[in-house]
């Protein structure tokens, strides 16, 4: 599937799996450094055609030239997708520990957390910072696996995983909604997104056949 939908149907998905009323309307795109979130966020912009005529440009969101010159995310955006009618406001999020304060300030003004996890590396220290801050705020949490094109990438590997992000919001005292979150398996890279470990592998496989990119 296009990345582009994977998102805003998430978090759709959390009206009908909780007692909120309505599905959320703004998320925090959270991460450890170098796990792939500001790579999901250019798919997601690409996918909902919001770079006009610039759908393969890079690191769209990181703007400031000291962003771009260290490759690093270090002031958070905010941006804008649709997906059948619903609009999300999605905020991407400085992924290194030095803006830590960054990161907790956005997750004040946001109804969810999405949650990227390299499927390779599972949970690192940077991804305990942010999970203990969306899990304080009651935040709902989309869990974003991504890379699972990565030979590393097992079916074990994404198991193991999911299940050390389940651990760590238990051990932080997640919500039994917190601890019900969805996953989506993805190739920020290539744009695509699939909600199980199986269709991932399809869609990867598809993917490399073509040369990279979103598989038809």
């Amino acid at each position: 599937a296009p990345l582009g939908a994977a998102l805003p149907h998430a978090l759709a998905a959390f009206a009908s799996s909780s007692s909120r009323a309505a599905p959320p309307r703004s998320a925090a795109v959270i991460a450890h450094v170098d796990h792939g979130k500001t790579t999901l966020m250019d798919a997601l912009l690409g996918a909902a055609d919001a770079l006009g005529g610039s759908g393969g440009a890079e690191r769209v969101m990181d703007a400031l030239s000291l962003e771009r010159e260290r490759g690093i995310t270090i002031a958070s955006k905010v941006t804008s997708l649709s997906w059948r009618g619903v609009a999300v406001s999605a905020v991407d999020t400085p992924g290194h520990a030095d803006f830590g304060g960054e990161v907790e300030r956005v997750l004040d003004m946001v109804d969810a957390a999405v949650l990227v996890v390299d499927a390779s590396e599972g949970p690192m220290a940077q991804t305990k910072f942010v999970v203990q801050k969306a899990v304080a705020k009651g935040l709902p949490i989309l869990l974003c696996l991504n890379k699972v094109d990565r030979d590393g990438a097992t079916e074990e590997r994404c198991a193991a995983a999911e299940s050390d992000v389940f651990d760590l919001l238990a051990a932080m005292g997640a919500s039994d909604e917190q601890l019900e979150f969805t996953t989506v398996y993805a190739s920020a890279r290539d744009k695509w997104a699939a909600s199980s470990w199986a269709r991932a592998q399809e869609l990867a496989a598809a993917s490399r056949a073509r040369g990279g990119g979103t598989p038809p």
